[in-house]
């Protein structure tokens, strides 16, 4: 059964961006009420979608440069990563339904987006 892994500013290279599988990414900490209302969604999905996708915890209290380079300003932060491209971002809690309904388009994208871009470009990469 997948479950999420932990991963520091020292394994997330190949945790994350060299990872096999895409990616989700839980930027969080332990005094975030909305962080741990959303865990037990993140435990569902990574046994959910096991060998599809997997889920990565970043606590940014301990890895703060993380945070800094993906631009993590609220908490909870999802981060889809694939091919080791950030190809999508989910800011604050959200309902099961909505996170696995964005979590599936961000499978389908064919590449990942330059961190900075949003927008329209995001849109006219998924079919």
């Amino acid at each position: 059964m997948g479950k999420p892994v932990g991963v520091s500013e020292e394994t997330f290279e190949a945790e994350v961006l060299q990872a096999d599988l895409p990616v989700l990414a839980d930027f969080w900490a332990t005094w975030c009420a909305p962080c741990r209302r959303i865990a037990p969604i993140l435990e569902d999905l990574a046994a959910e979608y096991e060998g599809r996708l997997k889920v990565a915890k970043v606590d940014v209290d301990a890895n703060p440069t993380l945070a800094d380079r993906y631009n993590v300003r609220s908490i909870p932060t999802l981060a889809v990563f694939k091919d080791g491209v950030l190809v999508e971002r989910i800011v604050g809690y959200v309902p099961k339904e909505e996170l696995k309904r964005q979590v599936n388009v961000a499978l389908k994208a064919r590449r990942g987006r330059p961190e900075t871009e949003i927008g329209p470009w995001w849109d006219s990469q998924v079919k």
